[in-house]
């Protein structure tokens, strides 16, 4: 691939980053994406020969988005392991609340199952580190990563309902922050001393 080719390949999935922050997933159409990127409405086909591997281009923009901000998160990783699976989650929800469009498109089920680009290969380190955290955080635990996966479900769902605005209406809760807690006291076990 040329330089020129690469150029216009990354410029098709900005593009692609642009849209989907701005109008959602569904905007996400190859015709669409030439328009604003300015080519014709075939020109991304010669790189992405299907709609799903541009699509998977564009969400694992939002996996590395998401990495970079968990990585900053945990600085250093001296903490303990409850305080960062605690700034993990508040990462991750952060993100699925404010980048909602992105958050739905990395998460489709048929680009995860598709293999294009490595998208799994992509979102599996997080997964990895919140196994690894939790193991960690509940030494005692026999799978750990049957507990992650469970606090993982639970931040989903608290990011689902808190963005269709059924968690702040059932809980009166300003925030997200005490679901957090109560989830992490829920897989964890209560945090000592609190």
């Amino acid at each position: 691939m040329t330089e020129s080719e690469k150029g216009l390949r990354d410029r098709l999935v900005d593009v692609g980053v642009e849209l989907v922050a701005g109008e959602g997933a569904q905007a996400l159409t190859l015709r669409e994406i030439a328009r604003r990127a300015g080519v014709s409405h075939g020109a991304p086909r010669r790189y992405f020969p299907t709609h799903l591997e541009l699509l998977s281009a564009i969400a694992r923009r939002g996996f590395a988005d998401l990495a970079e901000r968990v990585t900053a998160a945990l600085g250093d990783g001296t903490a303990s392991p409850r305080t960062q699976l605690a700034a993990l989650g508040r990462v991750y929800l952060d993100f699925a609340l404010g980048n909602r469009g992105m958050y739905e498109l990395m998460f489709r089920h048929d680009l995860l199952e598709s293999g294009h680009l490595g998208l799994r290969d992509t979102s599996l380190p997080l997964f990895g580190l919140l196994v690894d955290l939790v193991g960690r955080a509940c030494p005692h635990t026999a799978d750990a990563r049957t507990v992650a996966g469970s606090l993982w479900a639970n931040l989903h769902g608290i990011a689902q309902l808190w963005g269709w605005g059924s968690l702040p209406l059932a809980t009166g809760a300003g925030d997200f922050t005490p679901l957090l807690r109560t989830a992490l006291d829920a897989h964890l076990g209560p945090e000592q001393g609190r």
